[in-house]
């Protein structure tokens, strides 16, 4: 659910010379919602939320609730008061990531092989080498929009312009279910007469540091130079990055194969805790889910991140890269642990002491991946001791996971409530 700024004065005809426009970014439209919506036809034209439950965030708003003032990561019971009378509906995230991947193999990829998918709802596609077919990118765009619509029920909008980051501003303000075509000499005019978020990666820290120097729009930033927005910045590379954007430009390609970043796995608890147990049995559950994933996709990770959001919803995060990498709860789990009693200044021996503030969201994640039949793993001290100590050759870090393994088997055939191993 994009929070990007909008402005309607964008949303206009900035001409049709298609040269050079070879880059389309695509964003489905409420797409939670709208999956909903299509799967419940009784549903359209009311205002729907995805996400229950007294303790739970908003994941997603129709247009409907979007009117209302309902935004992503709100907390569900603030979207309950600002509109009672709306549809709240639980999270499936299965169903929308396989609706997700029925659009980018049916739809996007029979266009070109070009397709950078960048989340579930969202990716850019480099139309060059498809235009002998096409003729221009605003008939590939017109086509998508039309065959996502009658295949499932959803709708997307489109941006094209000749490089990414217009591309996406294009798309952003072409919302909801509509096109919109920034032509090639058109770009830097497009782009300075967004608000200064309107860019990416410009964050509120930032905005408030560029806010201090005065400037309040990328029109603004487009009259500094080089010297002056390293001052604003403190980064060389952060102001060529500002000094690029706020002309139009953008050096990025579009890369086809999507590199996984990130696997992650968090809850809301139903009231507030400060128990180490309650807290550590969470992160176990959290650290099984996390090592299934990876497994299930072959992959291994190298950095461990724990997350907390506190009652004030103010949020901390503790991260560690390892020696080797893991694909194992039994290995992800003692990290989490480490770390959550490192971040609050526990002691390692003592599970029972308080935390010292409550918790309300507990999660982790798994980063620095890598393709598990890549990558060489190489054994601990630890390890090798243990091999020639023992008959069969084994290691109780090996024994472990291929329990999980096989608990991967079991969960497959007699659903993911079937078994779990204990902390």
């Amino acid at each position: 659910m994009s929070t990007a700024p909008r402005l309607a004065a964008a949303k206009r005809d900035w001409g049709h010379d298609e040269t050079g426009c070879t880059v389309l970014h695509i964003d489905m439209d409420a797409f939670y919602a709208s999956l909903e919506t299509a799967r419940h036809p009784e549903l359209k034209g009311k205002p729907v939320v995805i996400g229950t439950g007294p303790r739970s965030v908003v994941s997603a708003a129709s247009y409907e609730a979007r009117r209302y003032g309902i935004n992503s990561a709100m907390p569900s019971a603030r979207a309950r008061q600002l509109c009672p009378t709306a549809v709240f509906l639980p999270v499936d995230m299965d169903y929308y990531h396989s609706v997700s991947q029925a659009i980018m193999h049916d739809v996007f990829h029979t266009i070109t092989n070009r397709f950078e998918q960048v989340s579930v709802d969202e990716g850019y596609m480099d139309v060059s080498g498809a235009l002998l077919r096409w003729s221009k990118p605003s008939a590939i765009g017109a086509w998508i929009r039309q065959e996502v619509e009658r295949r499932f029920h959803v709708t997307c909008s489109v941006g094209i312009a000749a490089n990414k980051m217009v591309a996406k501003i294009a798309s952003t303000n072409a919302k909801p279910d509509g096109m919109l075509l920034i032509p090639k000499d058109r770009s830097a005019q497009f782009v300075q007469m967004m608000p200064l978020r309107a860019i990416p990666g410009i964050g509120p820290k930032l905005e408030q540091r560029l806010t201090a120097w005065g400037i309040t729009s990328v029109a603004d930033l487009a009259q500094l130079n080089m010297e002056q927005l390293i001052q604003a910045t403190g980064s060389a590379a952060g102001a060529r990055n500002l000094w690029m954007a706020s002309r139009g430009l953008d050096e990025r390609t579009v890369t086809p194969t999507h590199v996984e970043k990130s696997i992650g796995s968090e809850e809301t608890l139903m009231e507030d805790t400060t128990s180490q147990r309650i807290v550590c049995r969470q992160l176990r559950k959290s650290c099984d889910d996390v090592a299934r994933s990876l497994r299930k996709r072959g992959f291994m990770a190298r950095t461990v991140t724990v997350k907390f959001r506190f009652t004030d919803l103010s949020y901390r995060t503790r991260s560690r890269t390892l020696d080797r990498p893991v694909d194992a709860a039994s290995a992800l789990y003692p990290i989490c642990v480490e770390l959550m009693r490192a971040m609050f200044g526990l002691p390692a021996d003592d599970g029972e002491r308080p935390l010292p503030q409550p918790i309300r969201l507990i999660g982790m994640s798994a980063s620095s991946l890598s393709q598990t039949c890549d990558t060489a793993v190489q054994p601990t001290l630890d390890d090798v001791l243990e091999e020639t100590s023992r008959a069969d050759d084994s290691t109780a870090s090996r024994r472990l996971r291929t329990a999980e393994a096989v608990l991967d088997a079991v969960r497959s055939k007699y659903g993911d409530q079937a078994a779990s191993f204990g902390i």
